[in-house]
């Protein structure tokens, strides 16, 4: 009950800034001779929290601080010198680990050229096309949907089907009026999307989505939905390259990644022996 006061009167005095003007060594809690200092606690403690929940997490956080001295103390003694000699090493690893990482990736962030070409895109692709064989089928398609009853409904048809470029800036023009659309048939996409996007298209009309230059035409509730398959790829042909040119992205930047890593390492042991902050005796 006492603890329980007290941390309620350290958050009230908290809120009114009171630890501004508290002592910078002023502790609040002790395990042997190992103490926790208000300034620790005010770190951990979550921004916008209200007085009673700051009360809560406040003895919450010095609870677990204490068991977790409790238990370095309790492993300091009852473990063995070697052992502990062990985890010394793998926290001092840890420790060069970490910091290595952050220092390398702060640089790698600085210098990395993210940039690919569509040069280098392309030759990629082309001395990696086996590795972007296809474990789906793709399709091109436009589609409209519209109401079923319009009266310009045949000239609409005749415009969707023909679809040259006067045709497709008028369907544009009017694209205000459909239920939903998609007119970006250069795109690639997967026929699980297809049949996802379309409502009146079910599982079973799979088949008529990789037949291509196939002209399809459904009706349900929503309306008359106009779909025109452009082209067809289907699982183990080689997937066009403007479909993994993200992949091929990330793949590149990735290699230019680690190569400028190894960089970095060579010109920073270079430069260290250089300044003479690193030599080997013979």
């Amino acid at each position: 009950m006492k603890t329980s006061i007290y941390i309620v009167l350290i958050c009230v005095l908290w809120s009114c800034d009171y630890f501004n003007q508290a002592p910078q060594e002023d502790a609040i809690a002790r395990i042997d001779d190992v103490y926790l200092y208000h300034k620790d606690l005010k770190k951990a403690m979550p921004e916008f929290v209200s007085k009673s929940d700051s009360a809560v997490y406040a003895n919450n956080f010095i609870n677990k601080w204490a068991t977790q001295q409790l238990l370095v103390k309790g492993a300091e003694v009852n473990l063995s010198d070697a052992k502990l000699e062990k985890f010394d090493k793998l926290v001092q690893q840890y420790r060069y680990d970490l910091y290595s990482k952050a220092y390398l990736e702060a640089l790698v962030t600085k210098n990395l050229d993210t940039i690919v070409s569509n040069a280098e895109a392309e030759a990629y692709y082309q001395a990696n096309r086996e590795a972007f064989k296809l474990n789906e089928e793709l399709i091109q398609f436009r589609y409209i949907n519209v109401e079923a009853n319009r009266l310009d409904l045949d000239k609409i048809k005749t415009k969707f089907k023909r679809f040259n470029k006067a045709d497709k800036k008028e369907l544009d023009s009017i694209s205000i009026q459909f239920r939903s659309y998609s007119l970006k048939d250069s795109v690639w996409i997967r026929v699980d999307q297809a049949i996802n996007k379309i409502p009146a298209v079910t599982p079973e009309y799979r088949n008529e989505l990789l037949k291509k230059s196939n002209f399809i035409q459904l009706k349900d509730s929503l309306g008359l939905y106009l779909m025109q398959i452009k082209d067809v790829l289907l699982r183990n042909d080689t997937a066009p390259l403007e479909y993994v040119r993200p992949t091929i992205n990330q793949i590149v930047v990735n290699k230019r990644k680690l190569e400028l890593i190894k960089q970095l390492e060579k010109d920073i042991t270079k430069d260290a022996i250089k300044n003479k902050q690193f030599e080997i005796y013979n």
